[in-house]
């Protein structure tokens, strides 16, 4: 914000100024074009207490429309009432009465125990009349805690006003800063809230009022309301909603058994010739394509370290899993990377698309990657083609949102030079859109491949063999040193990968 001195603003410029400043805060407009003005007269914060601010607390923040701000002072005041709560009628001590009350029950258990022995003269009457002093004194004790929490209650109290208080000066050496930084936002875009509105007066005050209430209630009186301990449910309708979504899978997989059977055989087909390349190949031979790639795509240096990781793998014997993991990495990102491109083209050019697909696109990306074992299982079953279809599904979103993005950076300037020249959509696609995003698009295949290895080791859950089963046995033999090795081993394919693919700087 520039220094502005109002003693050199012309009269016809403070006028307008105040008449703005008089539209956008609706009540008490002389204070804020006073206000407004010391503020102005130096760049970033300056010091104002706003009394409406700090009698108000958030509902004055709320009331303005600044509802980010209105959240967090709702949550710092709620904090300073929870234990003003506390202070005024907290049961400080239900958790060492509840404890007493488990200890009592537990001692009387033991004196029926030691009249029952005393009458029968069994030999244990000792060793029961001593648990039952031990009893006698964790009783006292638990009864002392009680009484010593519940004489805390002045000491809540005094802190919660502490901090209520401080939590209201903050908000009032805030209140100003804030609206003058809205103010500047609504002169150059009026539809920024604005003005003083008895709605969200009423919503704010609403708002509050339900949070500090039962907030105070549920931590100073636990039981007061039994609804605020636990959501109210019922555990049958998980079950209904449950036996519901079984019975869409059953459906789902008796009507579609044709598509997933040859699913299944195009999955395995694919997996079978890569595996024949990377697995049934003499290692000398796959050694050194991978070198050689490694060293034309990234130069020497890459090509060291990839030699060394190929020697790594072999010497530990993780060569032929090793293969069968970047095997099945490589059908299901070769399946991914060959339809997401086209789509990410598709979506960048429809913005409507794209806005269906979003949100599928979020769904993939948000859902825990064990989740997606258990469609996979249901549709396909066990093995490896299962490992293809849930890596492809789970490392297909960032290809496609990477796609999106760098075709939508591509500057319409330069587009419309080429529609200028006589482009044609086909050209204008292959010559001009896909070079200018080639290093984003390709950054998503990167994505792509690196998440799809995470996920083939996942895979190996459902029998997908590979690197992802000694990393498994390790954890259900508490094989620590197995585990590492198997997690370099992994590591290292994925650098490997990630070199290649990434290429020179």
């Amino acid at each position: 914000m520039k220094h502005v001195d109002t003693q050199q603003i012309q009269p016809e410029t403070a006028d307008r100024l105040n008449g703005l400043i008089g539209d956008f805060v609706g009540q008490g407009q002389s204070y804020y074009q006073k206000t407004f003005a010391y503020m102005m007269q130096a760049p970033g914060y300056r010091f104002t207490l706003n009394k409406a601010a700090a009698i108000l607390g958030p509902i004055w923040f709320g009331a303005r429309g600044l509802w980010s701000w209105f959240l967090g002072f709702l949550v710092l005041e709620t904090l300073a009432y929870i234990q003003i709560g506390l202070g005024l009628f907290g049961d400080l001590g239900r958790e060492f009465r509840e404890r007493a009350e488990q200890i009592e029950q537990t001692l009387e258990l033991r004196r029926q125990q030691i009249a029952a022995a005393e009458q029968s003269g069994l030999t244990t009457l000792e060793s029961l009349k001593r648990a039952a002093e031990s009893l006698e004194g964790a009783l006292a004790g638990a009864q002392e805690a009680a009484r010593s929490a519940d004489s805390t209650g002045f000491t809540y109290l005094v802190i919660g006003i502490v901090l209520l208080l401080a939590f209201k000066f903050l908000a009032a050496s805030l209140a100003n800063w804030t609206l003058e930084g809205q103010f500047a936002r609504w002169r150059s875009d009026p539809s920024v809230a604005h003005g003083w509105s008895l709605p969200r007066v009423v919503v704010a005050t609403a708002l509050t009022a339900v949070v500090v209430i039962l907030s105070m209630i549920k931590f100073a009186q636990p039981d007061a309301l039994a609804v605020l301990k636990t959501f109210p449910t019922n555990r049958d309708w998980r079950l209904n909603v449950g036996d519901g979504v079984q019975a869409v899978f059953e459906w789902t997989k008796t009507a579609g058994r044709g598509f997933f059977d040859g699913l299944t055989f195009g999955m395995r087909t694919l997996l079978d010739w890569i595996e024949v390349v990377l697995v049934d190949t003499p290692w000398p031979v796959v050694a050194l394509v991978i070198i050689m790639l490694a060293y034309l795509s990234a130069g020497p240096r890459v090509a060291i370290f990839t030699g060394a990781a190929l020697a790594y793998l072999g010497l530990l014997d993780f060569w032929e899993k090793a293969m069968t993991t970047i095997a099945l990495l490589g059908a299901a990102a070769l399946i991914s990377i060959t339809l997401g491109i086209p789509l990410g083209i598709y979506c960048a050019r429809r913005p409507r698309a794209f806005a269906i697909v979003r949100p599928i696109l979020d769904f993939m990306q948000s859902m825990p990657s064990f989740v997606y074992l258990i469609p996979v299982v249901a549709f396909i079953g066990s093995g490896k083609p299962a490992g293809v279809v849930a890596t492809m599904i789970f490392g297909s979103p960032p290809v496609i949102r990477f796609t999106v993005l760098g075709l939508q950076q591509v500057p319409e300037t330069v587009r419309e030079a080429a529609l200028a020249f006589g482009a044609t959509p086909r050209y204008l696609l292959w010559r001009v859109d896909l070079p200018l995003a080639h290093k984003t698009i390709m950054a998503g295949v990167n994505q792509t491949i690196l998440m799809s290895l995470a996920m083939v080791v996942v895979a190996s859950l459902i029998g997908a063999k590979g690197l992802g089963e000694d990393v498994l046995e390790a954890l259900q033999y508490a094989a620590a040193g197995q585990g590492i090795l198997a997690g370099l081993a992994i590591l290292f394919c994925a650098l490997i990968l990630d070199r290649i693919v990434a290429g020179r700087k």
